[in-house]
Protein backbone atom coordinates (compact mmCIF):
# COMPACT_ATOMS: atom_id res chain seq x y z
CA UNK A 1 0.00 0.00 0.00
CA UNK A 2 1.18 3.52 -0.71
CA UNK A 3 2.33 5.53 2.26
CA UNK A 4 1.35 9.16 2.73
CA UNK A 5 4.84 10.43 1.92
CA UNK A 6 5.85 8.36 -1.08
CA UNK A 7 7.66 9.26 -4.30
CA UNK A 8 5.52 6.85 -6.36
CA UNK A 9 2.32 8.45 -5.02
CA UNK A 10 3.66 11.84 -6.11
CA UNK A 11 4.41 10.56 -9.61
CA UNK A 12 0.94 9.02 -9.90
CA UNK A 13 -0.73 12.22 -8.69
CA UNK A 14 1.48 14.34 -10.93
CA UNK A 15 0.58 12.27 -13.98
CA UNK A 16 -3.15 11.95 -13.23
CA UNK A 17 -4.14 15.40 -11.99
CA UNK A 18 -3.45 17.30 -15.22
CA UNK A 19 -6.13 15.17 -16.88
CA UNK A 20 -8.62 16.88 -14.57
CA UNK A 21 -7.22 20.14 -15.89
CA UNK A 22 -7.61 18.90 -19.47
CA UNK A 23 -11.27 18.08 -18.78
CA UNK A 24 -11.79 21.43 -17.05
CA UNK A 25 -10.16 23.31 -19.94
CA UNK A 26 -12.41 21.50 -22.40
CA UNK A 27 -15.52 22.34 -20.36
CA UNK A 28 -14.43 25.95 -19.86
CA UNK A 29 -13.46 26.84 -23.41
CA UNK A 30 -14.68 24.17 -25.84
CA UNK A 31 -17.76 22.48 -24.40
CA UNK A 32 -19.82 23.53 -27.44
CA UNK A 33 -17.75 21.10 -29.52
CA UNK A 34 -17.88 17.32 -29.44
CA UNK A 35 -14.83 15.49 -28.16
CA UNK A 36 -13.93 14.52 -31.74
CA UNK A 37 -14.18 18.14 -32.92
CA UNK A 38 -12.08 19.24 -29.96
CA UNK A 39 -9.35 16.73 -30.82
CA UNK A 40 -9.39 18.04 -34.39
CA UNK A 41 -8.97 21.59 -33.10
CA UNK A 42 -6.06 20.46 -30.92
CA UNK A 43 -4.34 18.82 -33.89
CA UNK A 44 -4.81 21.89 -36.07
CA UNK A 45 -4.06 24.64 -33.53
CA UNK A 46 -1.00 23.73 -31.48
CA UNK A 47 -1.26 26.92 -29.43
CA UNK A 48 -4.51 25.57 -27.96
CA UNK A 49 -2.71 22.37 -26.99
CA UNK A 50 0.14 24.20 -25.26
CA UNK A 51 -2.35 26.49 -23.51
CA UNK A 52 -4.35 23.48 -22.31
CA UNK A 53 -1.22 21.81 -20.92
CA UNK A 54 -0.15 25.02 -19.20
CA UNK A 55 -3.53 25.53 -17.54
CA UNK A 56 -3.59 21.89 -16.49
CA UNK A 57 -0.26 22.27 -14.72
CA UNK A 58 -1.87 24.75 -12.34
CA UNK A 59 -3.55 21.81 -10.62
CA UNK A 60 -0.16 20.19 -10.10
CA UNK A 61 1.17 23.45 -8.69
CA UNK A 62 -1.66 23.61 -6.15
CA UNK A 63 -1.22 19.99 -5.06
CA UNK A 64 2.56 20.41 -4.95
CA UNK A 65 2.14 23.39 -2.63
CA UNK A 66 -0.20 21.36 -0.41
CA UNK A 67 2.29 18.51 -0.01
CA UNK A 68 5.19 20.89 0.61
CA UNK A 69 3.21 22.58 3.39
CA UNK A 70 2.40 19.16 4.87
CA UNK A 71 6.15 18.40 4.75
CA UNK A 72 5.58 15.33 2.59
CA UNK A 73 8.77 15.90 0.66
CA UNK A 74 8.91 12.58 -1.20
CA UNK A 75 5.40 13.02 -2.58
CA UNK A 76 6.18 16.63 -3.51
CA UNK A 77 9.31 15.51 -5.38
CA UNK A 78 7.25 13.04 -7.42
CA UNK A 79 4.73 15.72 -8.32
CA UNK A 80 7.51 18.17 -9.20
CA UNK A 81 9.21 15.58 -11.43
CA UNK A 82 6.08 14.92 -13.46
CA UNK A 83 5.25 18.63 -13.62
CA UNK A 84 8.66 19.23 -15.18
CA UNK A 85 7.93 16.55 -17.79
CA UNK A 86 4.58 18.15 -18.63
CA UNK A 87 6.28 21.56 -18.84
CA UNK A 88 8.83 20.23 -21.33
CA UNK A 89 5.97 18.78 -23.40
CA UNK A 90 4.16 22.15 -23.33
CA UNK A 91 7.30 23.95 -24.49
CA UNK A 92 7.94 21.36 -27.19
CA UNK A 93 4.37 21.73 -28.46
CA UNK A 94 4.73 25.47 -28.61
CA UNK A 95 8.12 25.51 -30.32
CA UNK A 96 8.17 22.44 -32.54
CA UNK A 97 4.60 21.60 -33.56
Amino acid sequence: MLQKDNYVLGVILGLALPFLGFAGFYQWKFSVFTAQEFLTILSQQKTVLSAMISVSLLINAAVLTFFIQKKNDKTAKGIFFTTCIYAVVAIACKWFL
